[in-house]
């Protein structure tokens, strides 16, 4: 890839706000070698726990880990879990921005055995207890939108992008001048329009743009990108396909598809928030399209060779594109 260490200069001169649900991952290591007498389950002898930032957190993570400066805005919750996000994102010198409520932070609890996820546990409120006014959301967050050189919208579908607080962020970011990304998850579906950047993975791509899966047929990629140019009027759509890599499409037209950069695949956790990071990032320094695609495709081929939700430094990236 040519032009990494300039592009890398660019982005340590960007200032990103991500706004969405934030949340803690939990890892709990360990190993099994019997099965419990009281049921049919494997006994875990526990190793150790790891805790990092997930959801939106894990975006902010991610593009403070690539050189720009991060602002995330969201629900942390004033429970154990909240401090200890708090200071994981404050640790890498991301500010944040709370909205207001009495909830439990959300925490997504894996368990790991040899390096291998056994199950995940849950710990969340309903949905409505992350609500946020769209009125307070662009009270916390005007000032900073109109600093920032772009507005990723990260949705997990937890409660804090709605469809008002979505369209509140979007005008005043355009307003600003100021690019906007979002990430979203159709099974709880927002009204959206009109933004720079859409990143659905396959699944979401097809659920969004109203069509059913079809067994063994290939992926109707021109259908698909046309269908969500013309319902959601987005400037560029990066499909992210997986093992197939990243589609590229901009205007409703497909430009490319951009294979993939892992190498070694040991966990997918948190690549997609990797992916969106980096395409973001790379937009802003003033990057193509593909050049965008490429920076994120590398950044996720070194982190899913990393166990557990995972960043990427600049140096890794270097070193990666270097040994390709």
């Amino acid at each position: 890839m040519k032009g990494l260490p300039q592009l890398l200069r660019k982005i340590s001169q960007l200032r990103i706000l991500v706004v969405g649900d934030m949340m803690l991952d939990h890892y709990i290591w360990g190993d099994a070698t019997r099965i419990s007498p009281e049921a049919p389950v494997p006994v875990v002898d526990i190793a150790r726990d790891s805790w990092t930032a997930g959801g939106a957190a894990n975006v902010a993570l991610n593009i403070a880990s690539l050189g720009a400066r991060c602002t995330v805005a969201g629900f942390i919750g004033t429970d154990e879990a909240g401090q200890r996000l708090s200071t994981i994102l404050h640790s890498k010198k991301i500010a944040t921005i709370l909205t207001p409520g009495n909830a439990p932070t959300i925490v997504k609890t894996r368990v790991l055995v040899q390096h291998q996820q056994l199950c995940r546990l849950d710990r969340e409120a309903p949905i409505p207890a992350y609500h946020v006014s769209a009125v307070k959301a662009e009270a916390l967050l005007a000032r900073e939108i109109a600093a920032a050189d772009a507005v990723i919208l990260s949705d997990y579908a937890k409660g804090i992008l709605t469809d008002e607080v979505v369209a509140r962020v979007t005008k005043l970011a355009r307003a600003a001048k100021t690019f906007v990304a979002l990430d979203p998850k159709p099974k709880r579906r927002l009204s959206f329009r009109d933004v720079d950047l859409i990143t659905p993975n396959k699944r979401e791509a097809l659920q969004l743009a109203g069509l059913e899966p079809l067994p063994h047929a290939p992926f109707p990629a021109v259908e698909v990108c046309a269908r969500l140019h013309e319902l959601y009027a987005s400037k560029n759509i990066v499909i992210t396909l997986g093992e197939d890599g990243m589609l590229l499409s901009a205007g409703g037209k497909i430009i490319q598809t951009i294979p993939t950069a892992a190498r070694e695949v040991f966990d997918v956790s948190g690549a997609g928030d990797t992916s969106l990071a980096g395409l973001v990032l790379a937009l802003c320094a003033k990057a193509s399209l593909e050049t965008a695609a490429l920076f994120a495709n590398a950044a996720a081929g070194v982190v899913v060779g990393k166990i557990g939700t995972a960043t990427v430094t600049p140096q890794e990236l270097i070193d990666y594109v270097n040994h390709r």
